[in-house]
């Protein structure tokens, strides 16, 4: 699905924490706290080894310096065990992250899968295109969102604490600083903290002025990259119907259109991050000297030794890296903040779509019947379709219902299975009853055949004897020996053959309700009337409702539901395009129609 929407500036902190805080108040928040508070003690533990590292840098120089042999072999010995409690702790870190960013994605996965798939809201999104691509924002960006909030949040606690523990150490080893402007000696103590603090603030506002569009363009580039996976996998879908209509000149030209995309925002990204690794690396090379630069006159007038310049180069290091958080991590605090800004979006469209329950209200009775009542339907626009004042349904009620194409005909039986609630009115449904939509094009899982008839119950819910029964009285005679094997049959069958095993599916499930949306469109005419045989034969208390086209389809039914232009209603048009409101006239096949 394409939409046009664009990626909001700014996204406010509470929709952030909207976003990450329900896991770590979750049924498993103590596991998670457990596995983050053992992970912020090992970055605490590695900032400690730093200190430790940086006192060593002394010793160990200091050592060189006055040809000490036998203090430069036990710092040997010292940075030996340094290192390998360095490594270790290391190493451990990032196994627990890794650790508890899965765990963390698995909880926001089932979490998203499970508000995405309930009530219908994925239908709903689609039809509204009120979020694009909700495969890659459940699939990539949850990802990323749980990633990128560890690894920043750690890697932002470790400059932080890096900074409390080496500011005090540059100030005391840099000492202070004395210069003469204007024939008065002025004294800046600590002054390396102050250089490494106005270097840190010039780096950050370059990078983050260089770099802010890159959060926008990296938005982009999730979008554009899903939108062309989704062609992709849409041509693979329809594979036989291009080749028949000889499409491959226009698909490539949809597909290079679409990567064109792709390529033009990609390159945009480029410049951005030329121009951003620019700054940047000129930032981290001249940070190297740059210590040696403002220490070398202490150091050239003997008040610093030389263990004391490594030292502070050291600090200043440290220093300088921790306020430089922003600058290091700047790009994947962009791709993380495009991730976080596609998730705020979706699930603000999981909200809308729940909220939308408040249209069409489909509620339980013990009538026996199926109830309607002032039923309005909208289109997910908000314009009228078409409006009835009440219908009531009976138990082996068969009713047909036709009329000109798009005036709502699918959309009433949408309505009545609960699906549609873009309008107003009431329906009513025995809640003992059990209903099966069979739509014009029948969905097929990819798996084994025996689970494409079965969907949605469990594969093994029906026997395999139960499925070749109604295989042979269907003409799919043929498949009993493919029930066992794996297909994407929504691709391998004909849709004759797909329609028929929507039949066989609707005979094995035995509903109480059965809605038929040009569900034998198909069909010739034989197998038709076969099909329609063996549903009355087999569900002889079941309410049929079907749609159709064709005439012959009617003598299986005993009402006719005839959608018609509302002459009271006002024409209204949209875009040029004239609109209609329809209604409902009601009439037995063969008597005369009277209004509802």
């Amino acid at each position: 699905m394409h939409t046009n929407t664009m990626p909001k500036e700014s996204i406010h902190w509470r929709q952030i924490w909207r976003l990450i805080q329900p896991y770590w108040v979750s049924e498993e928040k103590w596991k998670a706290r457990g596995l983050l508070l053992a992970i912020v003690a090992l970055a605490l533990g590695l900032v400690y080894l730093e200190v430790l590292f940086n006192t060593w840098n002394r010793d160990f120089y200091n050592a060189l310096e006055t040809k000490n042999y036998p203090v430069f072999r036990e710092q040997l010995w010292r940075f030996s065990y340094l290192a390998f409690s360095s490594i270790a702790v290391a190493v451990y870190r990032i196994y627990l992250t890794q650790s508890l960013q899965m765990r963390w994605r698995m909880w926001m996965t089932r979490q998203y899968m499970a508000r995405w798939l309930q009530h219908q809201a994925y239908y709903r999104i689609e039809q509204k295109q009120s979020a694009d691509n909700p495969d890659q924002r459940i699939a990539e960006d949850l990802n990323l969102l749980c990633s990128g909030a560890l690894s920043l949040s750690l890697g932002l606690l470790s400059s932080v604490v890096t900074l409390l523990s080496f500011v005090g150490i540059l100030w005391s080893v840099s000492g202070p600083i004395s210069f003469m402007l204007s024939s008065q000696e002025i004294t800046i103590p600590g002054y390396m903290v102050w250089f490494a603090i106005a270097y840190a603030v010039a780096g950050s506002f370059a990078v983050g002025w260089v770099g802010r569009p890159l959060v926008t363009k990296n938005f982009m580039q999730q979008r554009f990259e899903a939108d062309f996976r989704f062609d992709l996998i849409r041509v693979r879908e329809h594979a036989e119907a291009v080749a028949l209509y000889h499409g491959e000149a226009q698909e490539k030209v949809q597909l290079s259109g679409r990567f064109q995309r792709i390529r033009d925002n990609w390159w945009g990204i480029m410049r951005t991050t030329k121009y951003l690794n620019l700054v940047s690396t000129f930032y981290s090379q001249f940070a190297i000297i740059f210590p040696f630069l403002m220490a070398a006159p202490r150091y050239f007038s003997g008040a610093i030794t030389l263990g004391g310049l490594m030292q502070i180069s050291s600090a200043f290091g440290q220093v300088q890296g921790a306020l430089s958080w922003f600058v290091s991590a700047f790009t994947d605090l962009a791709e993380w903040k495009a991730s976080v800004n596609r998730l705020a979006g979706f699930h603000a469209a999981m909200e809308d779509a729940h909220a939308e329950l408040d249209g069409i209200t489909v509620t339980a009775n013990n009538v026996g019947a199926i109830l309607v009542d002032q039923l309005r339907l909208n289109l997910p626009d908000g314009h009228a379709l078409a409006a009835l004042s009440s219908i009531d349904i009976q138990m082996s009620q068969h009713i047909l219902v036709t009329g000109p194409s798009g005036c709502g005909k699918s959309t009433l039986i949408r309505a009545l299975a609960g699906i549609w609630p873009y309008g107003s009115g009431n329906v009513e449904m025995p809640q003992s009853w059990k209903l099966l939509f069979l739509p014009q094009k029948s969905y097929l899982p990819i798996g084994t055949l025996r689970a494409a008839v079965a969907y949605p119950a469990g594969e093994k819910i029906y026997t395999d004897l139960a499925i070749q029964h109604y295989f042979d009285l269907c003409n799919l005679s043929h498949l009993k020996s493919l029930l066992a094997q794996t297909d994407n049959w929504g691709q391998r069958l004909s849709p004759g053959e797909q329609q028929r095993i929507a039949f066989v599916r609707a005979l094995l499930t035995r509903p109480d309700v059965l809605f038929l949306d040009e569900a034998s469109s198909a069909l010739d005419t034989e197998t038709e009337e076969l099909v329609y045989q063996l549903i009355l034969q087999e569900l002889p208390d079941a309410v049929i409702v079907s749609i159709a086209h064709r005439e012959s389809v009617a003598k299986h039914h005993k009402i006719r539901w005839q959608f018609v232009v509302d002459p009271h209603a006002r024409v209204g048009y949209d875009d040029e395009i004239e609109r209609r409101q329809y209604t409902i006239q009601s009439s037995k096949l063969g008597g005369k129609q009277s209004a509802r």
